[in-house]
């Protein structure tokens, strides 16, 4: 049996790139995707050092035509795709919603949320007319999905879309055994939470200062292959994974 297709967008660094050793690891084909070549080579020396194979492609997910180049670029190379790990997001400046530029706005909504559904319609056409028919969609929520942090109004509003968009998406494909679920992730160690353990830490709600605890990006990749890995008759909707100390559950 030939390699499953594994697609993770944002692959040269943070959670992609925890993301796509993983499931390199676990034995899947992983096409890299992300804005800047050097780091996916980076990662696709890593994948190939522990013997896996994997292919790279430079793409832009705010942009449609990248998108639609990158899922021709499957097709055409690998012939299918199994999973889809969307992966790739942005943030803005923390400020307050009545200083925030248009701009700004309209260019995380692109890449957080007009990105992760164009790409999932790309890997629909894929999945549902396969042989075998089928595969698996895995949405990078966050838990600003849940609950913001001070300041992140454009970031917590395109998470908290994410999950309609899961909802919405995992009904309407199951036709197509197509499942589709959602992972919350807290404080993983990569270098967008750096600033977590820095001088004071970052805001908190009530004001103050605190530095936060992280955990292992790499557990964040394990959990994604144990959603990538269920049969397609079985489901994770969501699934959240966090810094067990982190201040998120109750008041901190």
């Amino acid at each position: 049996m030939t390699a499953k297709i594994a697609l993770v967008t944002g692959a040269g660094t943070g959670v992609g790139r925890a993301a796509a050793i993983a499931l390199a690891k676990a034995g899947y084909t992983t096409v890299l995707a992300g804005r800047r070549k050097e780091p996916l080579d980076s990662v696709a020396g890593e994948i190939a050092a522990l013997g896996g194979q994997s292919l790279v492609v430079q793409a832009d997910v705010s942009k449609r035509d990248s998108i639609l180049a990158l899922f021709a670029t499957v097709k055409s190379k690998l012939g299918r795709l199994d999973v889809l790990f969307n992966n790739a997001g942005r943030g803005a400046p923390q400020m307050p919603l009545e200083d925030l530029p248009y701009e700004v706005w309209q260019e995380v909504v692109a890449t957080n949320l007009t990105g992760m559904f164009l790409c999932t319609q790309e890997a629909i056409k894929i999945m549902k007319d396969q042989k075998p028919r089928g595969g698996r969609i895995i949405n990078n929520g966050s838990l600003s999905a849940h609950t913001p942090r001070p300041f992140t109004s454009p970031y917590t509003a395109t998470k908290h879309a994410i999950t309609g968009l899961t909802k919405s998406t995992s009904l309407d494909t199951r036709k197509y055994d197509i499942c589709v679920g959602q992972i919350d992730i807290g404080n993983a160690a990569t270098p967008m939470t750096e600033r977590m353990v820095e001088g004071e830490g970052v805001p908190q709600p009530n004001g103050s200062m605190m530095i936060e605890p992280r955990m292992d990006a790499a557990d964040v990749g394990a959990a994604v292959v144990y959603m990538a890995g269920l049969p397609l008759n079985t489901t994770v909707l969501f699934m959240t994974v966090m810094a067990n100390n982190m201040p998120f559950v109750g008041r901190g």
